[in-house]
């Protein structure tokens, strides 16, 4: 197994996130915590076959980090999340 499938560990389903999803073109992933914006830039857009625009992340009191992934606007957020099932 590479590094970068390693990086993300899941998509994160919820009220919010699927918010997100429609209104910001972003999805939620619960990634490694030891990995940098770039390496999950690289590893979503590897994995998922996507562009991205933006990283943000989040570490959650539960100690995961969550990655707000924004997506270039010619890739739909929306179709990756009916590719994950969360749609």
């Amino acid at each position: 197994m590479s590094r970068r499938a390693g990086i993300v560990k899941r998509v994160l389903i919820s009220e919010d996130a699927v918010s997100l999803v429609e209104k910001e073109n972003k999805i939620i992933f619960i990634v490694d915590l030891k990995a940098r914006k770039s390496e999950i830039k690289k590893a979503v857009e590897e994995l998922y076959e996507v562009g991205v625009d933006k990283v943000n992340v989040q570490v959650t009191p539960g100690g995961e980090k969550k990655a707000y992934v924004k997506l270039k606007p010619e890739y739909s957020a929306a179709d990756l999340a009916v590719k994950l099932g969360i749609f």
